[in-house]
């Protein structure tokens, strides 16, 4: 294990329970290093979705330490919490649009809570909806868009804050091939700019086409690997998860 120097996301003995029955995590030690690209991967019921909101602070572990941006969790000040979640952009499974919001003012809305000048807004929001494809749905509210539509929404509204960590769950499970694509695209290219991007997913063919990639695999609440995340070597094309 390497040292606290560059690292962004820490876990130490972490174990989470929903009231008082079993362990759903349990004993997790992993640590992400800033800029680093990070597949979850796992059998349904492993605890991927749990693990992703302990990442963007909706839930708390019921034993060990999580320490973000440097600093640990349980020595944070709750009126500092606002801030810390203003770094992380979240793709969430199902998708929490606001529904009378327009496809534009959703994805420009972390923007303009953290005050950014409207001209600043509208062309980078504009530019994000190119990106996903839906500069021809800008106008149009989140239920009347298709399911793979609320999905680009959701991932364009995540990530044009450049957050500095990316916690993304299945966000590819409702577009076709070509988006996927496209939207790792965007993943790798917001990665390379220095965020940290942790994706959980089911799609095999997406890991194997992501070389450089690290692999974090959970099964029955616990790390396959016990040295952690960053023991795990580089995601080759092609290989299983």
């Amino acid at each position: 294990m390497m040292g606290t120097a560059g690292v962004i996301v820490s876990f130490e003995s972490v174990g989470l329970r929903y009231g008082t029955g079993a362990e759903i995590l349990r004993d997790l030690d992993f640590k992400l290093v800033a800029g680093g690209l990070y597949f979850l991967t796992g059998p349904s019921g492993a605890g991927k979705t749990s693990l992703l909101k302990l990442l963007y602070l909706a839930q708390r572990p019921t034993r060990g330490r999580i320490s973000l941006f440097g600093q640990p969790l349980d020595e944070v000040d709750r009126n500092a919490l606002p801030g810390l979640r203003r770094r992380i952009g979240i793709v969430y499974q199902d998708f929490r649009l606001i529904d009378h919001l327009s496809a534009f003012d959703n994805v420009a809305l972390p923007l303009r809570i953290a005050g950014h000048a409207e001209d600043d807004i509208e062309t980078a929001t504009n530019e994000m909806l190119g990106w996903v494809g839906l500069s021809d749905r800008a106008g149009a509210r989140p239920p009347t868009l298709s399911g793979g539509e609320q999905q680009r929404v959701a991932i364009a509204r995540a990530v044009i804050g450049r957050p500095d960590l990316l916690v993304a769950d299945e966000p590819t499970g409702n577009v076709d091939a070509e988006m996927a694509r496209r939207l790792m695209h965007l993943f790798g290219a917001l990665n390379r700019l220095g965020t940290t991007v942790v994706i959980a997913t089911h799609d095999i063919g997406l890991i194997g086409e992501t070389p450089g990639a690290t692999l974090i695999r959970l099964e029955k609440g616990g790390i396959v690997d016990p040295t952690g995340g960053l023991a795990h070597p580089p995601v080759r094309r092609g290989e299983n998860a």
